[in-house]
């Protein structure tokens, strides 16, 4: 019996050494082939990796001229455990800081996440070129210092910096998002930068060294054999005309609004304008961020780009759309004549301007006389056959929404907002289902009420009629260097719901807005060599004076470039916006200006007032 007990124990004791071995082979295989942070840690202990930054890609004008390119700077890094006792103040004066911003870079230093005194820490960021020469000469003084070369933006012509954006390091909810960035990479933050961050950035390297158990480098690991070289960033051209920009951009100088010029048969953005306007230098460097804040805070939002993002009334320009759509619907003819004694007289109103009267068609465009666009909506929203007020709205916003109001036009930069296009259902809320028709909304009719449309697409809207009824998404790239084409999207025809024979009647009305002679609202738009068509808006601002816009197209018969310009608080459309446009569309297609008294008035003209009374 002790014998079996004996025996027992053995097997016991023979099986627990067993299965300690076998839970031991079992870890070594864990750690040692599947589990990789032990691998990496230990890597980690014996290399020291490098990265090196690639230079973002240039970006070029239509012409060829370069507008986006980069300047060397360089960060200066610190690995804590390796500098010695030094002169702080000839330190500081080398940097262009104070003693005590150098004493609280150590500390900040202490403080960051990963911080080790044995690894390279960010001491100083973006050191000018003109810096690190004088810094290079005696950082022998300074053990434990080293420096590494970045690139900054830099811009030649010195505008259009709400459409390129801005490039500004990472944070930790970006690398959470997307694995390639680091701490201490950069990103494009907004504009171009911001939507070809993929191509523009290029691809980050690494150069890999060998150290020591005090994390002192002992030389490059393997002769650098696994070390990889930065690819530089694909270079862009862009679809704008540095000339024209910069030309817009003077103009605009002590104004608030915008200006979009558009190529229509491809839908390229020649110009992109929103004022007031600031250096795109501001947001580059140390001090890109105390620049933000001061933009931010400024009462004009100089940081908001209203091209893309400022829901304005399109106010008169709209006309246009409805008439297309009256004549689309058979609710109005070209030969429809109305008469006007000065406003549309049923329900609630609308007062008009003095003109002579009845009216057709291209007339009413011409002169833009109000009432007879509300007999016009009216009708397209009354039609008897249609039954009810509804159906009749219904049909005029699928019409209204082929103009791409309402929606995004899809350009190939962030934060484009949709405009605001009303709803039935909206309506049915605002005044009970079956409690408002066309009188109820009869402001529509000259783009009041409900509407908002952004200056992109009241631009937009300039370039359909230009091409008789069809479009392109407006964008800003015209080619990616090294790649083929550019995003399909922007290759699709869009087609309005508007039959294109309908479109030659508003442009000849627009054409006798500018060269028609009296009564004509944009007479000051005209130019002696090149037909001009164009339509005034006056857009009502409830809180000072009202918006001055204008559209047009040039030439006439072969449009080369179509234009939608807003001035806040500047009054009626042909006072301000119309001459704003006519020297914008001679600047581009004659490259010379016939009224240098013209341009002048309008470089000197100060219209910041945003709460002045009515004019």
């Amino acid at each position: 019996m002790q014998l079996n007990i004996t025996t027992d124990k053995k097997y016991i004791i023979s099986s627990i050494i067993l299965i300690v071995f076998i839970v031991i082979l079992i870890k070594l295989f864990l750690l040692q082939i599947v589990e990789q942070s032990y691998k990496l840690s230990a890597s980690n202990n014996v290399f020291r990796y490098i990265p090196q930054y690639p230079a973002r890609g240039l970006v070029y004008d239509r012409n060829g001229d370069l507008i986006v390119c980069n300047q060397a700077a360089y960060d200066l890094m610190v690995i804590k455990n390796e500098v010695k006792a030094f002169d702080t103040v000839e330190f500081a004066s080398i940097l262009g800081i104070s003693k005590e911003q150098v004493k609280a870079s150590f500390i900040q230093i202490k403080r960051m996440k990963g911080y080790s005194p044995y690894k390279p820490s960010v001491f100083l960021k973006q050191i000018s070129t003109k810096t690190y020469a004088i810094l290079q000469e005696k950082l022998y003084k300074y053990p434990g210092f080293d420096v590494h070369p970045r690139t900054l933006r830099t811009y030649p012509y010195k505008m259009a910096s709400h459409l390129f954006g801005y490039v500004g390091e990472v944070d930790s909810s970006i690398i959470a998002k997307n694995p390639y960035y680091q701490l201490g990479d950069y990103i494009g933050v907004n504009g171009l930068e911001k939507s070809y961050e993929k191509e523009l950035r290029g691809k980050k390297g690494v150069k890999i060294f060998m150290v020591d158990v005090h994390n002192r480098i002992k030389g490059s690991y393997e002769n650098g054999l696994y070390d990889t070289a930065a690819v530089v960033g694909k270079d862009i051209v862009c679809t704008i005309d540095a000339k024209l920009q910069s030309y817009g951009e003077n103009l605009m100088v002590n104004k608030i609004g915008s200006i979009v010029a558009i190529e229509p048969k491809t839908g390229e953005v020649l110009a992109m304008i929103s004022s007031p306007i600031y250096d795109p230098e501001l947001l580059v460097g140390r001090n890109r961020k105390n620049n933000v804040k001061i933009l931010q805070s400024d009462t004009l939002k100089p940081i908001f780009n209203r091209s893309l993002m400022a829901p304005y009334p399109p106010g008169s320009t709209f006309k246009i759309v409805n008439g297309l759509i009256g004549l689309q619907e058979g609710t109005v003819y070209p030969t429809t004549r109305y008469g006007c004694a000065g406003g549309f007289p049923i329900g609630r109103g609308v007062g008009c301007h003095i003109h002579p009267s009845p009216l057709a068609f291209t007339q009413a465009i011409q002169m833009s006389c109000n009432t007879y666009f509300c007999y016009v909506f009216r009708g397209i929203i009354d039609k008897p056959m249609l039954g009810s007020a509804e159906a009749g709205f219904s049909i005029w916003k699928k019409h209204v929404e082929s103009f791409g109001f309402g929606n995004r036009l899809n350009i190939d930069l962030p934060n484009e907002q949709r405009g605001t296009v009303p709803s039935v259902s909206f309506y049915d809320r605002y005044f009970r289902k079956g409690g408002w028709n066309s009188l109820t909304i009869i402001s529509l009719s000259i783009g009041q009420g409900e509407l908002g449309a952004t200056p992109l697409q009241i631009a937009n809207l300039s370039s359909i009629i230009a091409n008789r009824g069809y479009y392109y998404s407006p964008h800003v790239v015209k080619e990616i260097k090294e790649f083929d084409g550019i995003d399909p999207k922007y290759t699709t025809k869009y087609t309005t719901t508007i039959d294109s024979t309908w479109f030659d009647y508003v442009v000849e009305g627009m054409d006798m807005a500018v060269n028609g002679g009296a009564g004509g609202t944009a007479l000051n738009a005209a130019l002696p060599n090149i037909r001009i068509c164009g339509k005034t808006g006056t857009a009502q601002n409830p809180h000072g004076a009202d918006h001055s816009v204008f559209i047009a197209f040039a030439p006439k018969d072969d449009p080369k470039i179509a234009i939608a310009v807003y001035i806040e608080n500047a009054g009626f459309g042909g006072t301000w916006a119309s001459p704003i446009a006519s020297l914008m569309i001679e600047k581009y297609l004659a490259d010379s200006i016939s009224r240098p008294d013209l341009e002048k008035y309008i470089q000197d003209a100060v219209l910041l007032d945003r709460h002045a009374g009515k004019k």
